[in-house]
């Protein structure tokens, strides 16, 4: 983590009246909700989605100011492909627009995009302004955001078992050698930290295919808030929570003695 996010951090710890071990670094969020915020008000579900993109940059750039090391979304799923057709193209224009409009953002606030999915397989425009944002701000060394977009959390696994079982067939590891590391090391995630804070929004209470391997000890937290009226006090009241908790990792704690 640089020196500035940590500064960061450490500042927003003593904000909220905690310790900064007290703080989470990685923190993912499944953004639900935009179809219904939109219905509750009869407008078309694209534009739930419109107002999503918009509290997108403004969570990432308070996630900036809190210090937060790195952001995950959840964008857009695998599953995702079965909505109806004028859905997703309304969801890939506002795509395009996204990553093109957010790039002079996350330069000047020192942020890198990275992508986790199946990039071969998304739409060719789509693909070509995702990778040339990622290109614009791989050098950036502040906040990481990391788009899953065209993503699904078994299809990772997936992915990553066939990468590891290439190397095996090409006699660059040995079965001994795979462990969970190796998986770790091949995954869309690889070189970043676990999420310490799942955030969902919309009052779900599931994972939806998201991070499988990846949250296993993360801390959960439910909202019933849309994700378009998600705002910096519901991002700070989800990382109170998890202050709170207790995180053993298999062990007896501090309160479970």
């Amino acid at each position: 983590m640089n020196k500035e996010l940590e500064e960061k951090l450490k500042k927003t710890a003593e904000r909220l009246g905690l310790t900064l071990d007290q703080m989470p670094r990685h923190i993912a969020i499944i953004m639900d909700g935009n179809g219904r915020w939109a219905q509750s008000r009869g407008l078309p579900r694209v534009e739930g989605h419109n107002k999503g993109g918009q509290v997108v940059e403004t969570i990432a750039l308070d996630c900036v100011a809190l210090g937060i090391e790195v952001l995950t979304l959840y964008s857009f799923s695998i599953e995702n492909w079965k909505r109806p057709k004028e859905e997703i193209d309304g969801l890939m224009h506002l795509y395009i627009q996204y990553l093109v409009g957010i790039r002079n953002i996350l330069m000047k606030n020192n942020v890198k995009l990275i992508h986790l999915g199946r990039m071969a397989t998304l739409p060719g425009s789509v693909r070509k302004e995702l990778l040339e944002t990622m290109r614009l701000t791989e050098s950036n060394t502040g906040m990481i955001l990391a788009l899953a977009l065209n993503y699904a959390g078994r299809a990772e696994i997936v992915d990553a078992t066939k990468k590891i079982a290439e190397e095996y067939k090409q006699g660059k590891i040995q079965l001994d050698d795979i462990n969970e590391q190796t998986i770790s090391n091949n995954l869309y995630t690889a070189g970043l930290n676990d999420p310490d804070l799942l955030i969902r929004t919309a009052n779900e209470l599931r994972v939806s295919n998201f991070l499988l391997w990846q949250i296993s000890y993360s801390e959960f937290y439910v909202t019933e808030t849309y994700w378009p009226d998600f705002v910096k006090e519901d991002l700070e009241k989800a990382i109170a929570a998890y202050a709170n908790r207790d995180r053993r990792f298999g062990n007896i704690g501090t309160i479970h003695k």
